[in-house]
């Protein structure tokens, strides 16, 4: 079985990124798996706490850039939906969230040093 990824377009974007900010997308995209299965479960695990932390580590990854608002507003609309516990708006918010990060991380990449 394949795990699902919810952060296909960060994950790309991080491939060139420095070895930590591939793991904490990576970590976030774990912990975003572990939350979906509690959402579908009906459950009320600790993944759901554990999610928000890690997707804040990735989203101080883009702090200082234009889109820095856009990516914590996905964050707040992710954190929304899990705890409501609504899965289609969880992962519709994901669609915006992997967006905003990936476009912040694909511009670091391009910047000259």
């Amino acid at each position: 079985m394949v795990d699902p990824v919810f952060l296909p377009l960060t994950m790309a974007a991080a491939d060139d990124c420095t070895s930590g900010v591939r793991s904490v997308a990576e970590a976030a995209n774990r912990a975003a798996a572990d939350c979906w299965a509690a959402l579908l479960g009906g459950c009320n695990s600790r993944s759901r706490d554990r999610l928000i932390l890690t997707l804040h580590d990735l989203s101080e990854a883009t702090v200082g850039s234009s889109h820095y608002r856009r990516v914590m507003q996905a964050e707040c609309r992710i954190d929304e939906a899990v705890r409501e516990g609504d899965g289609a708006e969880y992962a519709e918010a994901f669609v915006g969230y992997d967006q905003a990060v990936a476009t912040v991380l694909s511009r670091l990449r391009s910047t000259p040093a």
